[in-house]
């Protein structure tokens, strides 16, 4: 891989990290530390880091320290007010114009949503995000699913600062209420199913403390690994 591809290979890792709340708000990202589990330089990890931080992900600092985004309360009621207004534009240009095999994916995601039921909130709180960001791939629209899947990775630092643990069923029964909507060919339906979605998604969070984490050679070993696996996939 070149330096580029290194790089973004930092991105997807320390991206899931985030989405699957094995790194949380705050918690440090040395440069030093990401080249040696990621096998690359400094410059490389810096530059990761700075494409992290131009999403909101990050928060560079003075001396080059970064370190996981800490959202206010207040920027996250805003990132879901826009981010219901982005997936508003993604649920009015589906609706109706899906095919019949996008629906039997989006119905099997839901399906995957319902065997994670009582595992570990992460793991809902990721395939929660990956609906979202599904849809926005669906609606063939670049620029809006640029900044969709942006909202949607900054919204679970949001919900890791700010989220209570609940039962997930709510979410997943308004995720197969969105499906209903696109599936009947109804935009204006499907758009306020997703904004209820999201406006119930902000009201059951609330603060709470952050638990304690690892370090973070530990932490970030498994999602080195799989880029590393997924390089090799490509190169095979």
């Amino acid at each position: 891989m070149d330096a580029s591809d290194r790089a973004a290979a930092i991105c997807r890792a320390i991206r899931r990290a985030i989405l699957e709340q094995a790194l949380s708000p705050g918690d440090k990202l040395p440069e030093d530390t990401l080249g040696e589990r990621f096998g690359v330089s400094r410059t490389i990890a810096r530059h990761a880091l700075g494409q992290l931080a131009s999403e909101g992900l990050v928060e560079l600092r003075r001396n080059r320290i970064a370190l996981v985004a800490t959202p206010s309360f207040d920027e996250a009621r805003d990132e879901f007010d826009i981010r219901r207004e982005l997936e508003r534009l993604v649920v009015r240009a589906l609706a109706g114009n899906l095919t019949a095999e996008q629906v039997a994916e989006l119905r099997a995601h839901v399906a995957e949503e319902a065997a994670a039921r009582g595992g570990p909130d992460a793991n809902s709180i990721r395939l929660a995000t990956e609906f979202h960001v599904k849809l926005a791939e669906m609606a063939a629209k670049p620029t809006l699913l640029r900044y969709v899947r942006e909202i949607a990775y900054r919204s679970s630092l949001s919900l890791a600062t700010f989220g209570r643990p609940h039962s997930p069923e709510c979410a997943i029964n308004e995720h197969g209420a969105v499906i209903d909507a696109l599936e009947a060919g109804d935009p204006e339906r499907a758009a306020d199913r997703m904004a209820h979605h999201l406006d119930q998604v902000a009201e059951r969070a609330f603060l709470r403390a952050a638990p304690a984490r690892g370090d973070l050679m530990e932490i970030l070993g498994p999602y080195a690994e799989a880029e590393r696996g997924r390089s090799h996939a490509r190169t095979a």
